[in-house]
């Protein structure tokens, strides 16, 4: 698996993501073609401004899985978001745990993270299980907008590698 950095022109990969109404049905989802070119503005600007992004991830081959990365949760305590957004065809196979690992490492051993943070929809079993292969521990439940629910959040401390 490759990671690599989004592109102005990856619109289309982007489409083919975010656009998929399975991949977005726990997280707001379906959007529209203008959500979904916002969603690439956004990640470029993370690229751009903090050096993260919830980066496009291949298979050596070239078959695109999907996204994992970093955003920004709270700059000042060098603490990121770890996230992940997988093809349907990738679910189940390991590939959201491997992808977050070099994410992990990367963001603490490269980023000098203090801590991760991670969500997800309170249905999205499969992630709450990928989180704890991560080694990331349960702290609360939060609301998260795009569905008006409360998520529960994770950490993941530098200590606890």
């Amino acid at each position: 698996m490759t990671f690599r950095a989004w592109r102005d022109d990856d619109l289309a990969l982007v489409r083919v993501l975010w656009g998929d109404p399975e991949v977005v049905a726990l997280v707001g989802g379906p959007f529209d073609d203008r959500a979904i070119a916002e969603r690439l503005a956004f990640e470029l600007a993370n690229q751009r401004d903090h050096e993260i992004a919830y980066w496009p991830i291949f298979l050596r081959g070239g078959e695109y899985v999907g996204c994992c990365g970093l955003k920004p949760r709270e700059p000042a305590r060098a603490i990121h978001e770890l996230g992940f957004y997988l093809r349907p065809s990738y679910w189940g196979r390991g590939f959201a745990v491997e992808a977050g690992r070099s994410v992990i490492v990367h963001a603490f051993d490269t980023l000098g993270a203090s801590a991760l943070f991670a969500g997800h929809h309170p249905a999205n079993h499969g992630s709450r299980r990928t989180l704890e292969k991560l080694g990331f521990r349960y702290t609360h439940h939060e609301l998260y907008p795009p569905t008006g629910l409360e998520h529960p959040g994770y950490e993941l401390l530098r200590t606890d590698r």
